[in-house]
C-alpha cells in the first residue's frame, strides 16, 4: 500500500485554503475531500465504502449528535447532545415526517438506548435508514457524553454505489498540516477497504465549501 507524501497533501490543502480566501465569506467553510475510485465494481455491496472515521485533529466544526433516550438517560443526554427525543415523541415525529427529515439532515449522528432501537426502526427508520443515520445503541440510563464527544470528531465516509464520494476533513481556521493529517487518516482507512488499496484510487481532490477543487493526486 503506497501512501502520498505528507508535503504533497499539505501543499494541496494550502492551495485550497488560499483560493477560498480570494472571496470573503460570511461563514466558516468546511474543508472537504473528494475521492474518485477506479477499477472497482460498485454494484457489488462488498466494494462499497461505509466507514466512520475519527479525525485525529478534529473536524474544525464539530458534528451534531442527537440522542433517543428516556428517564435518567434522557436527562443525562440533554447535557451533552444537540437534541434529545423521548419515546412519547416518536409518534409525533412519525406523523411530521417533513419536520423530522429536517432534523435528521441537520444531525450527523444519532445514539439510542438499546431497548428503544426496535421502536425507532419501526417508526422512524424510513427517514433515518436512507440517510445512513440509524442510531448506535447505548446502554439504558447511561451517560452518553463520552460517545457524543467522540462522534463530534467523527466523519462518515460513504460511497453507496458511486465511484466518487466526499467527506469533511476539517474547516477554515485549522492548519494545513492538521487537515493533511486528517486526510491521511481517511485515505488510509479507505485504502484498507479496497481490494488493490491505493491502486483503486484514481484521483483525490480537496476544496473548501465554496472554493474550487485542488488536485491532491
Amino acid at each position: 500500500m503506497t501512501h502520498l507524501p505528507e508535503d504533497q497533501i499539505v501543499k494541496a490543502v494550502q492551495d485550497a485554503l488560499a483560493k477560498s480566501q480570494e472571496l470573503e465569506r460570511k461563514f466558516k467553510q468546511t474543508v472537504d475531500l473528494a475521492i474518485n475510485l477506479q477499477n472497482v465494481d460498485m454494484n457489488l455491496p462488498k466494494n462499497r465504502i461505509d466507514e466512520d472515521i475519527i479525525l485525529p485533529k478534529g473536524r474544525g466544526k464539530e458534528a451534531k449528535v442527537g440522542v433517543f433516550a428516556q428517564g435518567e438517560g434522557a436527562a443525562l443526554a440533554k447535557k451533552a447532545a444537540d437534541v434529545v427525543f423521548q419515546p412519547d415523541e416518536f409518534e409525533d415525529l412519525q406523523k411530521n415526517k417533513r419536520g423530522f427529515k429536517k432534523t435528521a439532515n441537520q444531525m450527523n449522528y444519532f445514539l439510542a438506548e438499546a431497548p428503544l432501537m426496535a421502536q425507532i426502526g419501526k417508526s422512524l427508520g424510513i427517514v433515518l435508514g436512507p440517510r445512513g443515520k440509524m442510531p448506535r445503541p447505548i446502554p439504558p440510563g447511561s451517560d452518553p457524553s463520552g460517545q457524543v464527544q467522540q462522534l463530534r470528531n467523527t466523519v462518515k465516509v460513504r460511497s453507496k454505489d458511486k465511484k466518487v464520494f466526499h467527506c469533511v476533513v476539517g474547516a477554515e481556521g485549522m492548519s494545513a498540516e492538521d487537515i493533511a493529517e486528517n486526510i491521511e487518516a481517511v485515505l488510509k482507512r479507505v485504502e484498507s477497504r479496497l481490494e488493490h488499496g491505493r491502486m483503486n484510487i484514481a484521483h483525490v481532490y480537496v476544496k473548501t465549501t465554496m472554493g474550487p477543487s485542488v488536485k491532491v493526486v
